[in-house]
This record gives C-alpha cells, sequence and structure tokens, in this order.
C-alpha cells in the first residue's frame, strides 16, 4: 500500500480538494483507495455523503487512532492510502508524515501561505519522509505563482510541474460529489489533476 500524507500547518491551503481529487484519479485507474480524513471539519467525510458511488473509502478520525486507521485500510486491501491533516496540529501531521511514502505541501502563491510552509518542511524532515511543494489556487494572468516557486526553491525540496489552478470546476465538482475527473473529465482542471497524479506516482506516493 502507497501512502500520501497532505501537509500543511495553515488553513486554506486546499488539502482536501487535492486529496479528494488524487484519490479519484487512482480510483479511475482501478485502485483501491481510502482517504483518512483527520480534519475537524470532516469535509472529505461529508462529501462523501454526497456521492452515489462508494469509492473512495472515507475513514473519519483523530490523530491518536491514526495507526488502527492506516492498520484498516491497508487489512481491508487498499492499493493507495491518502491522509487529508489538519492545520495547527503538529503531531497528527508528523505521525501521518511518518506513515507515509510521499508528503505534499500545498502552498497557495500568498505571502501568508509561505511564511506558513516552513513548519509543513520541518514536519516532513522530522519524519525523514520524501517531500514536495504543490503550488495551489494559482491564477493564471498572475505572476505570483513565478514569485511562490523561486521563494519555494530555497527549501531543496521537488515542486510539482503542473500549478492548480484557481478553477471553477474545483468547487462546482465537489458540491456535486465528484472529482474534477469526473465532472469535466476533458476540463484543464482536470488534466492538472492528471498531471499531479503522475507526479506524485513518479515520487513513489502512489
Amino acid at each position: 500500500m502507497k501512502t500520501i500524507a497532505l501537509v500543511s500547518q495553515k488553513g486554506g491551503s486546499g488539502k482536501t480538494t487535492l486529496a479528494i481529487n488524487l484519490a479519484i484519479a487512482a480510483t479511475l485507474s482501478r485502485k483501491v483507495v481510502v482517504i483518512i480524513d483527520l480534519d475537524p471539519q470532516q469535509s472529505a467525510a461529508r462529501w462523501a455523503r454526497l456521492r452515489s458511488n462508494e469509492e473512495p473509502v472515507i475513514l473519519p478520525g483523530h490523530g491518536p487512532n491514526l495507526p488502527d486507521l492506516v492498520k484498516r485500510a491497508e487489512d481491508g486491501g487498499a492499493d493507495i492510502l491518502i491522509i487529508d491533516t489538519a492545520p495547527k496540529s503538529e503531531n497528527a501531521s508528523l505521525m501521518a508524515a511518518r506513515l507515509s511514502d510521499l508528503v505534499l505541501i500545498p502552498c497557495q502563491p500568498s505571502n501568508l501561505d509561505l511564511d506558513a510552509v516552513a513548519d509543513s518542511v520541518n514536519i516532513a524532515s522530522l519524519a525523514k519522509v520524501k517531500a514536495a511543494f504543490v503550488l495551489n489556487n494559482c491564477r493564471s494572468s498572475s505572476g505570483l505563482a513565478d514569485d511562490a516557486a523561486d521563494a519555494l526553491g530555497a527549501y531543496g525540496l521537488p515542486l510539482a510541474p503542473v500549478r492548480i489552478g484557481s478553477r471553477v470546476a474545483f468547487v462546482k465538482s465537489l458540491t456535486e460529489g465528484k472529482g474534477v475527473l469526473e465532472y469535466e473529465p476533458k476540463g484543464a482542471a482536470a488534466q492538472e489533476i492528471k498531471a499531479l497524479a503522475t507526479f506524485a506516482r513518479a515520487q513513489g506516493g502512489m
């Protein structure tokens, strides 16, 4: 079982959106996928209730019972496990990172996000796990993403070659209990998620 943890100590970075869409990408590739939802808002679990399809499986939980949830996913035959961590939860995020093959750190191209990213990098470093950045919610008409990419380069971690755009499809698909690959398979958002899944696979996380 391959495991990815989405880690960001700042709220609103887009962890859940990426977790769900990566899970859908893997599910459509006929993989058995489980998402562990550690966020107190339980956004992934609420999204799952909107779906007619029972896949991917969502396991809501909290930091202390994470090892049991990981074992449950593995015993259930999961090919891929995606852990959606909560913001401001260093202990739980560190545990998730240690149980993962890859940590993805979403970062929006803003000063607030860039200022907060060091905490997530430290968590990955303490866990001694492979980690990479994902630039998320990028506007095509702005040069902020280029500036953010330059700033993230100082940390010496890989940066996903695809930038996830600020797209209506991400919002609308979630409200219908879908991922963008189901909602608009040929759209730009779907192509971005495909590219991100390919990158995560190359990094050993899928």
